[in-house]
């Protein structure tokens, strides 16, 4: 354990010694004189000796003041320093953790271009659906999937998750010159189904009348951890994939996918969401990420966001 005398009485002490005047020691600390006088005081009886000879307009330092001083003064600038680089660090690197999904099929196509506007910034993306903890400074911001209610963040809305089933053109061609006509919603139940179990194809036929009983949602398929993974697998022409139409608009409009039918279904109160701790907000790298963000997705016509600021996530988890 270690012996310290109280850190504020050596801080005066160092910054009397520093100054050779307690009236400037007080300004530069932000006391009254009397206060640096106490906690001098306080810390010579600690010693048992003195470490000023008081003069008129002048502190002069006994021998042990002058002994101690330039050690103290050192370690001060060390504490200094060290707080410094980490400010230096804070401040010149933004670190944004997001889904799998939302940075292989949106986000990592453009973040070179914030970076780009503010060369100042190294901007670091760290893919995980894992829990993430803000609080504790394992990331800067947040862009999660989910109902928006984590506990102790801002959560500010940037687009509801909506799905309805994609392929790829010569996939969909295929079936219907298999069916010789168009598709019909009522046909997905008999088409190859990406990730059949996903519990959103379930809500997806319930929603547009068409019945599939439990063996479709059952049935063996492609069986993939994440939206990206599956709608790489549609454009290879493995099959329909549930996607969200807003993610994949550059694909659609390069035809690598198509969508047959063009009713989506909204994910009901599910959403993709900016998290950040509510005291960071308008630190100015966050600050400038958060607008340019918004700015983006305004630009790309993102879906509905009626109550975009929702108050409700310290951890978070895709």
């Amino acid at each position: 354990m270690r012996r310290l005398p109280p850190l504020a009485a050596v801080r005066a002490f160092e910054a009397a010694a520093r100054n050779e005047s307690f009236t400037a020691a007080a300004a530069e600390l932000g006391l009254t004189q009397a206060a640096v006088s106490y906690q001098v005081k306080a810390l010579e009886e600690r010693l048992g000796a003195p470490l000023f000879v008081r003069e008129r307009g002048r502190a002069r330092l006994t021998p042990l003041g002058h002994r101690l001083l330039p050690t103290l003064s050192q370690a001060f600038d060390s504490i200094e320093a060290a707080f410094a680089t980490h400010r230096e660090e804070d401040e010149s690197l933004l670190t944004v953790t997001t889904t799998h999904t939302f940075a292989n099929t949106w986000l990592a196509w453009r973040l070179g271009a914030f970076q780009m506007a503010h060369p100042e910034l190294a901007v670091r993306m760290a893919t995980s659906n894992d829990v993430v903890d803000l609080k504790a400074g394992d990331a800067d911001v947040a862009i999660r999937a989910g109902p928006g209610n984590w506990p102790g963040l801002e959560c500010i809305k940037l687009f509801e998750s909506e799905f309805t089933p994609m392929a790829s053109p010569d996939c969909i061609a295929a079936e219907e010159r298999r069916l010789g006509r168009k598709l019909e919603q009522s046909d997905m139940p008999t088409l190859h189904i990406i990730n059949p179990g996903d519990d959103w194809w379930q809500q997806w036929f319930c929603d547009n009348g068409v019945a599939a009983d439990e063996e479709v949602l059952r049935r063996p398929g492609v069986r993939l951890d994440n939206q990206a993974n599956e709608g790489h697998a549609a454009m290879a022409g493995q099959g329909f994939a549930l996607l969200t139409p807003f993610l994949w608009k550059g694909d659609v409009a390069a035809g690598r996918l198509a969508i047959p039918f063009p009713k989506s279904v909204s994910a009901r109160g599910w959403a993709y969401w900016l998290c950040l701790p509510p005291e960071r907000r308008m630190v100015p790298k966050v600050k400038r990420f958060r607008e340019w963000l918004l700015a983006v997705m305004e630009e790309a016509g993102r879906p509905n966001t009626a109550d975009n600021d929702a108050t409700p996530p310290a951890a978070i988890e895709g």
